[in-house]
């Protein structure tokens, strides 16, 4: 239908602690994750299972981009590494490893760049038109202990907790990823 229901679209915001911080007075140290209801978290991971059926499909997803996706998850990730340490080893050789930890990922993610990259990908209007109505007009409490806000509008980025979230990341980065494969490329020639 290309439909998000409004009463999806209020949510609690749940404010808590990162793990191992020296001090906890910078909102930094904090980690907002969004609480959604049963029928709300089912249908998200209905459609975001489909999602990631038609992303693998259709070879949307890079090689090398792991996180987000069924068969490119962090999991793989970590036993495809672990395979060629000890493969390294195996050969006498070292290994290193380089990882990025994009902050603030979640939150900053542009709507107007995830349908326009939808779009591009080939997904169908009513795809597209559905992403349009489930990321507008979207409001959060947030509850930070006993404290508990009123409603804030949350029209940006993608809530951290829903199972849509990582999918839509994975979706919007993959160009990039492309892209930057095609100059390592280009550049070993």
């Amino acid at each position: 239908m290309g439909h998000w229901p409004k009463h999806f679209k209020d949510s609690v915001s749940v404010i808590i602690p990162k793990p191992g911080k020296p001090t906890y007075s910078t909102p930094k140290s904090f980690r907002p994750i969004v609480l959604l209801n049963t029928v709300e978290k089912l249908i998200e991971k209905m459609i975001s299972n489909c999602l990631q059926f038609e992303m693998i499909k259709y070879d949307l997803v890079h090689p090398n981009q792991v996180g987000g996706v069924r068969q490119c998850s962090t999991e793989d990730a970590g036993l495809f590494l672990t395979h060629l340490v000890h493969t390294g080893w195996a050969k006498g050789k070292k290994t290193s490893v380089l990882a990025f930890d994009i902050a603030q990922f979640f939150p900053s993610l542009n709507h107007a760049m995830l349908l326009a990259i939808l779009h591009k990908q080939g997904f169908s209007f009513i795809v597209a038109r559905f992403f349009a109505s489930y990321l507008v007009d979207q409001f959060t409490s947030y509850l930070w202990g006993l404290f508990r806000s009123g409603p804030c509008q949350a029209d940006v980025g993608v809530g951290q907790g829903s199972a849509l979230s990582p999918v839509l990341l994975a979706l919007y980065i993959v160009s990039a990823m492309k892209l930057y494969h095609m100059q390592a490329v280009a550049l070993r020639m």
